[in-house]
């Protein structure tokens, strides 16, 4: 368990959060490759479609609230 720094700032909080969760990410990653093995595994190339069709559409998910603006405007249209 990683204990907080009383004193941690936003940018150190958010660097400490996102390098242990990015590095999680990565790992998971490693460990779906391994189900590459066909002398291990067997599996269609639609279920291969399937898997990163739903890991490309949470990455967009998450990369646009990157960049989404945290204030919206109230605009009538």
């Amino acid at each position: 368990m990683v204990t907080t720094i009383r004193n941690e700032t936003p940018q150190q909080r958010f660097n400490r959060v996102a390098e242990s969760r990015t590095n999680a990410v990565l790992e998971k990653l490693r460990l779906l490759g391994n189900c590459a093995s066909r002398q291990n595994y067997n599996y269609t190339e639609k279920e291969v479609e399937q898997i990163f069709s739903a890991i490309n559409k949470q990455l967009k998910e998450v990369k646009a609230k990157f960049n989404s603006r945290k204030h919206h405007d109230f605009r009538l249209k």
